[in-house]
């Protein structure tokens, strides 16, 4: 069975740093299941409360249904109780939703990322909270903003508004949505709901004094002293420390990064193989570094002191 995580537990551990898992591949382009369970456990071990699948970052969109399964399985048994893990859908209809959130909790996931279908606007503030109702009550669910990018602050913070007063199992939310709608919905949601920032540091820092509990870090499964003393610094309230941290740590990592042919998660999947956690690969038509511009990538990472 299942632990039963509170509020405050999920919390807690949404608090702080950790990564998103990204599926490593072998180079034929088969999942590598040894592989992810050395990513799992590199970010365990490194301090991250929370093992994130995410449809994007975990590659969702080029897994069939079975290997996103045996993916979340794998994420599962490799956590074995020690971080809540976070199991992900990638904009299912509400049966499928639902249908897929019992099979995940089954195989040991503690809450779900949701992403409805919200193509061509699709979708209204009604039957979207119909649709997060349903999901949660299988398991505690957990949103995420950027499918409210395409529609506006208006029509997202109206829909949020409306699923705080209504449905019970939101527990959690996952922020892309930057600027003014992100510090809304911080101060409209964070009372009930624990609140993290995708991407980069900076995003964090942007809405912590609004209540952004976590935030997911690159650093935590390769070089977690990073992460950690962007942490700290936080936590004793030394804005010029933070700040330090993402002037020469993150901004010149992940400028570099959008700038690799295949783009940023190219690098982040050649990083992998850097630190020994996995292979470069990635499944075709997606782009693989090539033995050059690992190199550079490493000179990169020298040149950061991160090595």
């Amino acid at each position: 069975m299942n632990r039963q995580w509170t509020r405050q537990e999920i919390r807690s551990a949404l608090t702080g740093p950790f990564g998103s898992i990204r599926t490593p591949f072998h180079r034929d382009g088969s999942v590598d299941t040894d592989g992810l369970r050395n990513h799992i456990e590199r970010n365990i071990q490194n301090g991250a409360g929370t093992v994130l699948l995410t449809a994007g970052d975990s590659h969702f969109h080029i897994l069939s249904d079975s290997e996103i399964a045996e993916v979340t399985r794998v994420t599962a048994e490799q956590t074995a109780g020690r971080a809540l893990v976070v199991a992900a859908d990638r904009r299912h209809s509400t049966s499928r939703a639902v249908d897929f959130a019992r099979h995940v909790r089954d195989m040991g996931a503690d809450v779900m990322m949701v992403l409805p279908p919200d193509w061509a606007a699709s979708c209204t503030t009604r039957t979207l909270v119909e649709h997060y109702g349903a999901v949660a009550r299988e398991i505690p669910v957990m949103l995420v903003t950027n499918l409210f990018i395409p529609r506006g602050s208006d029509f997202g913070l109206e829909t949020l508004k409306v699923l705080v007063e209504q449905v019970e199992g939101i527990v959690a939310i996952k922020n892309d949505f930057l600027g003014q709608f992100a510090r809304r919905m911080c101060l409209l949601v964070h009372e009930q709901w624990a609140v993290f920032s995708g991407g980069h540091k900076q995003n964090h820092l942007d809405l912590h004094p609004y209540g952004c509990d976590g935030y997911m870090s690159t650093y935590i499964g390769f070089r977690p002293r990073i992460a950690r003393r962007y942490w700290s610094a936080i936590q004793e309230g030394d804005l010029d420390q933070a700040r330090e941290v993402i002037q020469t740590c993150d901004m010149p990592l992940f400028d570099f990064l959008a700038k690799l042919q295949g783009g940023f998660d190219a690098g982040l999947h050649g990083m992998l193989e850097i630190y020994g956690v996995a292979g470069r690969w990635r499944r075709k038509p997606h782009y693989s570094l090539s033995d050059g511009e690992m190199e550079v990538l490493r000179d990169h990472l020298e040149g950061l002191g991160v090595l």
